[in-house]
């Protein structure tokens, strides 16, 4: 049994598709499901499925690719003391990032943090946070940027800033000619919101007191705040953003950007990783690079928001 066949079975699981876990891996699938076979062999019994597509794991698979996960991230916890000592930011370091937070934070620090820090090969993924958190669980990905402060015990989290929430309302709404935006104010049937699942959404509609909201979007799945955004510069609806968004916009987008009564919902950012993540040299460069990136006014709480 080797740390490299436990890493086959790994991808294996997760891709539930032995090519697809190949390319993973970067490795050829013959080589992946001989690898794959041995151990099996090896231990007396099946680890998945074949016969099921997608591939299965078993019910005593399932026991060992837990097993595995817990070996495979001890592991390379092995690789991480030797860097952390060295004062090395060498090798692969998975993020995962928000789709609500990465088009308007990571073109602000990491250009910068690739030209400073070369040596670092950084990883970024787009994922909500429901699998974001269990993907850091199983140790899938390094750390991740998220908007709340993690309630897991095995989890740790540093505050990295402070992000208000705005509307962003089409010339066509009534609401338009408002200079701030309250919720009673809002018509849900006018509104873009993101699917159920994304914490901005979630967040928003707890401030608003609303349990479900008739949207407009009934039939569009999948939607992003790009998309939204662009629906309401043609002149259809409203919908939020959050407050990295409105500094990549022109003089004419900002005509359409209303700030909430107070209070104003804010939503916190955070860096979170595992209990037992070692290299810590690294994610100071990393929040450091991020604080200094984003308005130093954000770095605080402001008299009128409310964190949602």
């Amino acid at each position: 049994m080797t740390i490299q066949q436990l890493e086959y079975i790994l991808a294996v699981d997760h891709y539930r598709h032995f090519a697809k876990a190949a390319e993973h891996c970067r490795v050829t699938q013959p080589t992946l499901s001989m690898m794959v076979q041995k151990l099996e062999d090896e231990l007396g019994i099946k680890i998945f499925d074949r016969t099921k597509q997608p591939v299965q794991p078993t019910m005593a698979g399932k026991k060992i690719i837990e097993q595995a996960q817990t070996v495979v991230r001890q592991a390379a916890l092995i690789k991480d003391i030797v860097m952390e000592e060295e004062h090395s930011l060498k090798g692969s370091f998975r993020l995962a990032v928000l789709p609500t937070i990465a088009p308007y934070l990571l073109p602000r620090f990491l250009q910068h943090l690739a030209e400073q820090h070369p040596e670092l090969d950084i990883r970024i993924l787009e994922m909500q946070t429901a699998p974001t958190l269990e993907a850091l669980t199983k140790g899938e990905i390094d750390a991740a940027i998220i908007a709340n402060a993690p309630t897991e015990t095995h989890l740790q989290g540093t505050l990295l800033y402070y992000e208000e929430f705005f509307g962003y309302v089409s010339r066509n709404e009534a609401i338009f000619r408002n200079d701030i935006l309250r919720t009673a104010d809002i018509n849900d049937e006018r509104l873009w919101l993101l699917d159920e699942g994304h914490c901005f959404r979630d967040q928003l509609m707890r401030f608003c007191q609303r349990e479900k909201v008739k949207l407009r979007q009934a039939a569009y799945r999948l939607g992003s705040l790009e998309t939204f955004m662009h629906m309401v510069e043609s002149g259809y609806g409203m919908t939020f953003i959050p407050e990295l968004a409105t500094l990549q916009l022109c003089p004419e987008q900002l005509e359409l950007v209303r700030p909430f009564a107070i209070p104003r919902p804010t939503r916190e950012i955070y860096f979170v990783t595992r209990h037992d993540f070692i290299r810590h040299a690294l994610s100071k460069i990393l929040t450091e690079h991020i604080q200094d990136a984003v308005p130093q006014s954000m770095l605080r709480l402001k008299p009128g928001q409310k964190v949602v």
